[in-house]
């Protein structure tokens, strides 16, 4: 019954979109995020990136002559109601394209939507390889968790000299599960070898027993593949409760202020690492413009959500201007041309399976702030062969 009430939503979409009108004074963009709910920090900067990118947009004359306007439907970080979010977007709002999620999880439910609709989407943050499996509406501009997962082992293996590793990952959440998995696969291949894998889920507040393990399993690095929310909480539990001083390292989904100040101080122990996409205390011009213009604008630091909401909003922008129109299958169409965009997250090119290729940051958290440590380019991750775990 529910794949059939899904197919009759999916159908009364395509319906929809097939008798909507062109508007004539403004282009309609879509934005669905988590503006609420334990992963609120997330929508919230990439909102702020996309009206910051969109309002200087539209101060400079808009595109094809007309203003664009944002309309940000809320999912509180849940993924049924981010079908919900992204069905009124396109047959209420009648949205050319839409932008989100940051959560790979709902915007594998959102991309199907999209795609089952003709109505490009733009992810401007969510790394799980299935969100552009298959699709030809879906892209992203940020790397994908094969890259990451591969990119963070290799950090693990060869800037740490970490041997032996530890997992503690979210079982349902699709994100820290390929991650987790894609780190494994290449921290085993350098020749490290993994001695806990650890699970929780979302919404968990006592993560001891797994810590407990994976202390006596006694690793030289634990990663965490989650996001903020959880991610503090373990840092927490691990550093004061059962004195655990190891590297900890995690990937883009710590990023968030919140719990760069909650960790700062003592609980930074031998090191807090996470890969990320953007570092705002990055010295290019562009990234220093960016910063200066949202904090004008917001009185605060920019965070790699904030970024990406901006470079995604700027693309999708481009892409209008290039197609010369707001039919959604030309916008596709110039999406897929995409090529060198001078993004404030580095420069972006739109791969033939829509995702963008670029390079990962790996930050340190110290004393409240994030510092590069490692820029690593995605040939950089190219899984050597195997060879025979280390023996501890």
């Amino acid at each position: 019954m529910r794949a059939i009430a899904c197919l009759g939503a999916l159908a009364a979409v395509i319906a929809l979109v097939g008798c909507r009108k062109p508007e004539s004074d403004v282009i309609k963009v879509g934005h669905f995020a988590s503006m609420t709910g334990p992963t609120a920090t997330f929508g919230q900067s990439t909102d702020k990136g996309i009206r910051l990118a969109i309002d200087e947009i539209n101060k400079q004359g808009g595109v094809l002559g007309k203003k664009i306007v944002v309309i940000t439907e809320d999912d509180a970080g849940k993924t049924e109601e981010a079908a919900a979010a992204v069905q009124k977007l396109i047959t209420r709002d009648r949205v050319v394209a839409v932008l989100g999620e940051v959560a790979s999880s709902r915007s594998i439910v959102g991309g199907n939507i999209c795609e089952s609709a003709g109505i490009p989407m733009i992810s401007p943050a969510s790394t799980n390889p299935k969100v552009t499996q298959g699709k030809k509406w879906v892209f992203r501009i940020c790397f994908v968790d094969t890259f990451q997962g591969a990119a963070m082992a290799r950090f693990c293996f060869e800037h740490l000299k970490a041997r032996t590793a530890a997992i503690l990952k979210d079982r349902k959440n699709e994100y820290s599960v390929g991650l987790a998995e894609f780190f494994a696969k290449t921290f085993e291949q350098l020749g490290g070898r993994i001695v806990a894998d650890e699970n929780y889920q979302e919404g968990d507040v006592d993560f001891k027993p797994q810590l407990a393990k994976i202390k006596a399993a006694d690793p030289d690095v634990l990663f965490v593949p989650g996001y903020y929310t959880e991610c503090g909480l373990i840092l927490k539990q691990a550093r004061r409760d059962l004195g655990m001083n190891l590297p900890v390292t995690g990937g883009d989904g710590w990023d968030s202020a919140s719990l760069i100040q909650e960790i700062r101080g003592d609980l930074e122990g031998q090191g807090v690492y996470f890969g990320n996409h953007f570092s705002p205390f990055e010295q290019r011009p562009e990234v220093q413009e960016f910063v200066k213009k949202f904090k004008e604008r917001y009185g605060e630091l920019p965070d790699a959500m904030a970024a990406l909401g901006y470079d995604a909003a700027r693309i999708l922008v481009d892409a209008i201007r290039r197609a010369g129109s707001t039919d959604p299958a030309k916008i596709r169409d110039a999406l897929e041309q995409t090529k060198d965009f001078p993004g404030v997250t580095g420069r972006i090119t739109i791969d033939e399976h829509h995702n963008a290729q670029k390079p990962l940051l790996v930050l340190r958290i110290r004393d409240g702030k994030t510092q590069v440590v490692a820029t690593i380019p995605p040939m950089e991750v190219e899984v050597r062969p195997a060879r025979a775990p280390r023996t501890r």
